[in-house]
């Protein structure tokens, strides 16, 4: 009797375990900016501690070293499976971006002619998963998102894109905009006008959004300095501190400490937090510029299900905890 008490005991922690798992689709502009490096590091904690099925991450970007440079990260915390899309575009080389010397110190087996284009992935990935399961999270422009908004029925499912995406996402945690009014931010401009209109236009879907403003305040990045040479986060975070025009010119041969936008929106997708790190201003909706910029209407919108957080911890403490993330395979 004692046995069988132990195996319902033992069976009913797993069963709370995986349900309590968060679906994530993790869209980003990696290669650029490393607080993208970093989210995807924290994104792989969370999957090592069972808080987290990464499903797929979707490349906004088509540099050249991109795909190796995802798939070496992937490696080396040992998730060489999770599927990686990229969006169709000819390959071209930023020489600021930290995917080269990513790419090039670490293990890895993709390049950029051997993934799937995204919206395909985008449609296998949501095909495949229950209604109302995934949480999508975006931490670049938005064409990967527009683009799955336009397709079509296909062989995964004879929906079009925007029906299949309302079908089976249940949230969508974007790194974008600054609240309560912001101009021309990167995630929403992107040197694409109009983009982000339009999806915010399209989608019907409760939106929660991590502003400029917020990720600002956290910094992170020269606690790298102390770890191996060898580390994705110290190979990328200090070819970053060296080479992005933003901060090369006040690099002086160390990591530098970097705003910690899409760790934020990565924290909140997987974690929660609220009252606790967070509150969230869900009254009213964000109106989003055809240039990126964007601003918070106090009145309701019978179609957009909109919010934003507002920080309430203390800024050191949050650079505390998302460090602690970043570096959880070092503790």
């Amino acid at each position: 009797m004692k046995n069988k008490l132990v195996l319902l005991a033992i069976t009913i922690l797993l069963y709370i375990s995986s349900t309590a798992q968060v679906k994530i689709i993790f869209d980003t502009d990696f290669g650029g900016d490393a607080d993208d490096l970093g989210a995807l590091a924290m994104l792989h904690g969370f999957v090592e501690n069972g808080d987290c099925n990464l499903l797929g991450i979707m490349i906004w970007n088509t540099e050249k070293y991109v795909v190796p440079a995802v798939d070496a990260v992937n490696r080396f915390y040992k998730h060489p499976n999770i599927p990686i899309g990229i969006r169709s575009g000819q390959p071209s080389r930023t020489d600021f971006n930290h995917t080269k010397i990513i790419a090039d110190n670490l293990p890895n087996q993709l390049s950029y002619n051997d993934v799937p284009e995204v919206v395909s992935l985008y449609r296998k990935i949501l095909s495949e998963n229950d209604d109302s399961s995934i949480v999508l999270v975006t931490v670049g422009p938005l064409s990967n998102i527009k683009d799955l908004i336009q397709s079509e029925g296909d062989d995964y499912s004879p929906l079009t894109g925007k029906a299949l995406l309302h079908q089976k996402v249940k949230e969508m945690v974007v790194m974008g905009g600054q609240y309560p009014e912001g101009e021309n931010e990167w995630n929403f401009n992107g040197n694409m006008p109009g983009v982000s209109s339009f999806v915010f236009d399209q989608i019907e879907l409760p939106v929660v959004f991590s502003g400029y403003e917020l990720g600002l305040k956290i910094k992170t990045g020269s606690v790298f300095n102390q770890i191996p040479k060898n580390h994705p986060l110290y190979l990328g975070f200090h070819y970053f501190s060296e080479h992005a025009p933003w901060m090369k010119e006040n690099y002086d041969g160390k990591i530098l400490d970097n705003a910690s936008y899409d760790q934020t929106a990565v924290l909140y997708a997987v974690k929660g937090g609220l009252g606790k790190w967070w509150r969230k201003v869900n009254y009213g909706y964000n109106d989003v510029g055809n240039n990126g910029d964007n601003k918070w209407v106090d009145e309701e919108h019978e179609n957009k299900k909109h919010a934003y957080l507002k920080l309430t911890e203390d800024p050191e403490k949050m650079s505390e905890i998302i460090e602690s993330l970043m570096m959880f395979d070092l503790k």
